[in-house]
């Protein structure tokens, strides 16, 4: 694709942008409430467009495409499986929404940390959240990078993408907090999924259309139409890569954070339902993307530069490639947009309000405003690796998150859970997953993330049951919450 038109391109998307941002001010953010959760007013759709531009990152187009270039269908189907996990949000949705408003909550591990009476946990929560939730910010950083040097073959080096996407989200997180996100989000949601459905319908009727697509498929590489085909998605690699994944919803912060922003329970439900609509459609677009790769490109060496080879190519006109480019683009700095505040969240609210006791609401505002460039060019050294496929980089960040379920689960449903049980359990998780992604060992072949929830459900369940746990607050968090959610229904 010609350089000067990707520039142009990329140059009339941060404007438009920049000018939804600058709109999205409405007044000023003084406080935590205001700018990590825009006053808790998001309406339906709004909230459906940014929830679904902030979880389908470069992780999609990039990761996924990739993922199906060198797995197969088995992609397809681990991608499903989080769309099962997504249904924990009917459960654990209307309670993270009641318990928010009820007491203030900005951060899910501040809820956490009051559930068990415990800040010491909140912050341990907060660290452990930092810790694997770096890296995955980086992925989307990296996604962009292989984006921009594909599509214009290196005309655009790595690092260039790289450093715009870091500018540009730290640039948007600044201007209004979650407000100019979710606006941004919203417009970033609409391109993604109508020019990249359209241009894989086009794709496909390039290449002969649905019946020679398959036909294709099932002549040239029919291993990549039945699983485990090629061996890639073995039983194995199936269940430790979806077992995070299937918790996604949950355990990561700058999701789950979004449960508190809706302005009424109404409004989350549609916001579920966008979600799911959006969801499954972009699934199988970059499903199909993947395909068409694997059909035009057989022999990639680096499977995550399928979509942008694919984008490149004589299959996708230049102009509707760009767009699809900026789509792909607005999906990684969505993403690292919230990650950015949610990390700026818990560290303010956490663990600098752990640290300093007497901290007030417009202190930790002031520090969470700070921290936010600091975390981007931590992200930033960390993308410099270059590290492969994206997918499987995404879900070993899931797995390092995965360590707080049982804490959450438990909040709201055992009575018995204790703050030194929650506390236990995450940093003996968080050591399990660390150590078993640093040395490559899998005990009977299972994953960090398999091995990370199973021993932080045991530290939980153990710990807790020798040590006293605060009646009060699992009072309000299951009895009081019961009754409301029965009047609520």
């Amino acid at each position: 694709m010609n350089t000067t038109m990707v520039w142009a391109g990329m140059a009339i998307f941060f404007v438009f942008s920049f000018l939804t941002a600058m709109l999205s001010r409405q007044g000023k953010a003084s406080s935590m409430d205001a700018y990590f959760l825009g006053n808790r007013k998001l309406n339906g759709f709004v909230s459906a467009l940014s929830y679904s531009s902030t979880t389908y990152s470069a992780f999609m187009m990039v990761g996924l495409a990739g993922l199906t270039y060198t797995g197969g269908v088995g992609a397809f189907g681990f991608e499903i499986v989080y769309f099962i996990g997504v249904t924990l949000i009917l459960i654990f949705g209307p309670r993270f929404w009641l318990v928010g408003k009820k007491f203030g909550y900005i951060t899910p591990s501040e809820m956490i940390g009051d559930r068990y009476q415990s800040k010491l946990s909140a912050s341990v929560i907060s660290l452990v959240s930092c810790l694997f939730l770096i890296p995955y910010s980086a992925v989307q950083l990296t996604g962009v990078g292989y984006l921009l040097s594909g599509i214009t073959n290196q005309a655009i080096p790595f690092m260039a993408g790289v450093v715009i996407a870091t500018f540009v989200a730290i640039l948007f997180s600044l201007i209004a907090g979650i407000r100019s996100v979710v606006w941004t989000d919203s417009l970033q949601a609409l391109v993604m999924i109508v020019s990249s459905t359209v241009v894989v319908l086009l794709v496909v009727s390039k290449l002969g259309g649905f019946g020679a697509f398959f036909q294709d498929l099932q002549s040239n590489h029919p291993e990549k139409l039945s699983v485990p085909g090629n061996g890639y998605f073995n039983i194995y690699t199936f269940i430790n890569l979806t077992v995070p994944w299937f918790f996604f919803s949950i355990s990561n912060p700058q999701v789950s954070q979004r449960l508190f922003m809706p302005s009424s329970k109404k409004a989350m439900r549609q916001m579920l339902l966008g979600f799911l609509i959006f969801g499954f459609i972009y699934t199988l677009v970059s499903v199909m993307w993947g395909y068409s790769a694997l059909i035009k490109f057989p022999n990639l060496e680096k499977p995550d530069l399928a979509t942008p080879m694919l984008l490149s190519s004589d299959l996708v006109p230049s102009v509707l490639g760009l767009i699809v480019m900026i789509g792909i683009l607005a999906a990684a700095i969505s993403t690292i947009d919230s990650i950015l505040l949610t990390l700026s969240s818990l560290f303010s609210r956490d663990i600098y309000g752990y640290m300093k006791k007497d901290t007030d609401d417009r202190q930790q505002l002031r520090v969470g405003k700070i921290v936010i460039p600091i975390i981007a060019v931590l992200a930033f050294v960390f993308a410099t690796l270059e590290l492969d496929l994206i997918a499987v980089l995404s879900v070993a960040s899931s797995a390092g998150l995965i360590v707080s379920v049982p804490s959450i689960i438990g909040a709201f449903f055992w009575k018995r859970g204790t703050s030194a049980g929650t506390t236990a359990s995450v940093i003996v998780g968080a050591a399990v997953v660390l150590f078993m992604q640093f040395t490559g060992i899998a005990p009977l072949k299972f994953g960090a993330g398999v091995w990370g929830l199973t021993v932080s459900a045991v530290v939980f369940i153990v710990v807790s049951l020798f040590t006293e746990p605060p009646k009060e607050k699992a009072h309000a968090f299951m009895d009081e919450l019961r009754e409301k959610l029965r009047e609520k229904s």
